[in-house]
């Protein structure tokens, strides 16, 4: 098995070989006879013990050859063990380090898309961003577009409605949206919707209506020269100008102001039928006489007429410019008519102003259509001066800031 094997015999018997070293010297010196017996047995057992310690030897050799070589085997079979072990965890680390290359890559990937899908949120969230903005800024601009045009509707129509009707839409609307900035605005139409309710608004078609019942009685208001019974404050008590149906011009001047008709100091005829002819004729011209007595001396009382004249332009007015007096207080108030339909509530109370002004000028301010008609006129003075349309303008401020803090 080894080279070293063969040589290993040839050790055992090289110890006997100094042996025959005695035997050339006993000649030398002599010895009794039995003394080569006892050195040659002597010898003997050296060469038994020389050739047991050589067996002794061999066998310790081979067992230590024999560990030695399975010392060997075992080391050769670890380190083959060792070698396949570490072939295998190469093996396992080329797969590991390819797949760690590979999970490198997927990881890489991920990444990427990780980062697309980033910002595709990123530009979504912003997409959805802007259109919640482009629907509250929609939102508003429609809001505040229906609340201008209500308030023109309002300027328009003297009534207040419109705007309301629009206040309590866009409340709805906003109420439907649940948006936080639009909070104040909800709040802002709840203040003007109170304050609308709560302000005082001009009745048109009331004032429109009082304003035709002056244009028809125009006509029955007496001049200050004017010649003529005149009805006196506190003889005859007028119904005053009033905006309510029942109110019916009284254009029958002459008979209002005829007086009493007097009575004949003449005997009444009886109701007996008239038997004879004669005295059917009698009585009908005491009757006719009675007649032009009364109106004879009616006459004579009214020849002369003492009264006060404050203004005295007044009594120059002729009969013909009293008639174009009143057409011009008919066009006065035909103006203020039109002015208050426009809503141009300064040119109205100009327009009444001045009709205040010739009524009290050039009218006989005692006469009971005369009182009644000023009356009229400085109530609607009042009316208009004291009203004014209103205006939602803390809703209109709540949206301009709602629209200028997107």
């Amino acid at each position: 098995m080894n080279p070293d094997t063969p040589e290993s015999p040839s050790t055992v018997p090289s110890t006997p070989a100094p042996a025959p070293a005695p035997t050339a010297r006993a000649p030398a010196s002599p010895t009794p006879p039995e003394a080569p017996r006892r050195s040659g047995s002597g010898g003997a057992w050296l060469s038994v013990g020389a050739l047991l310690l050589a067996a002794l030897a061999l066998a310790a050799a081979g067992l230590t050859w024999q560990r030695l070589d399975f010392t060997r085997k075992e080391l050769a079979r670890r380190s083959q063990d060792d070698a396949s072990q570490s072939a295998e965890a190469r093996v396992v680390a080329n797969q590991a380090q390819a797949e760690v290359k590979e999970l490198q890559a997927r990881l890489a990937v991920a990444e990427v898309k990780l980062s697309e899908v980033s910002l595709q949120k990123s530009q979504l969230e912003e997409l959805m961003l802007t259109l919640s903005r482009s629907r509250d800024d929609n939102l508003v601009q429609d809001l505040e577009s229906a609340l201008r045009l209500a308030q023109q509707q309002t300027q328009l129509t003297g009534s207040v409605q419109p705007l309301l009707a629009a206040l309590q839409a866009a409340d709805a609307r906003i109420g439907r949206a649940a948006q936080p900035r639009l909070n104040p605005v909800q709040r802002a139409i709840a203040r003007d919707i109170q304050r609308i309710h709560s302000a005082t608004v001009v009745d048109v078609p009331s004032v429109v209506e009082r304003l035709d019942e002056l244009v028809r009685h125009v006509d029955s208001w007496p001049v200050t020269n004017e010649v003529g019974p005149k009805v006196r404050l506190g003889v005859k008590r007028a119904t005053p100008v009033t905006a309510g149906p029942s109110a019916q011009p009284d254009t029958d001047v002459s008979a209002k102001h005829l007086p009493p008709p007097a009575t004949s100091t003449l005997p009444i005829a009886s109701s007996e039928p008239v038997v004879n002819a004669w005295d059917e004729a009698l009585q009908s011209w005491s009757r006719f006489w009675v007649k032009v007595w009364d109106d004879v001396t009616r006459s004579g009382r009214e020849l002369v007429r003492v009264s006060r004249i404050d203004q005295p332009e007044a009594a120059l007015l002729a009969p013909e410019q009293a008639f174009f007096l009143r057409e011009n207080l008919k066009l006065r108030l035909l103006n203020a008519r039109l002015g208050l339909l426009a809503r141009q509530f300064g040119a109205a109370q100009d327009d009444l102003k001045s009709i205040d002004a010739a009524l009290a000028r050039h009218f006989d301010t005692t006469a009971e259509d005369v009182i009644a008609a000023q009356g009229t006129v400085t109530q609607l003075r009042a009316e208009m001066a004291s009203t004014q349309l209103p205006r939602p303008e803390e809703t209109l401020t709540a949206l301009a800031m709602a629209a200028g803090g997107r």
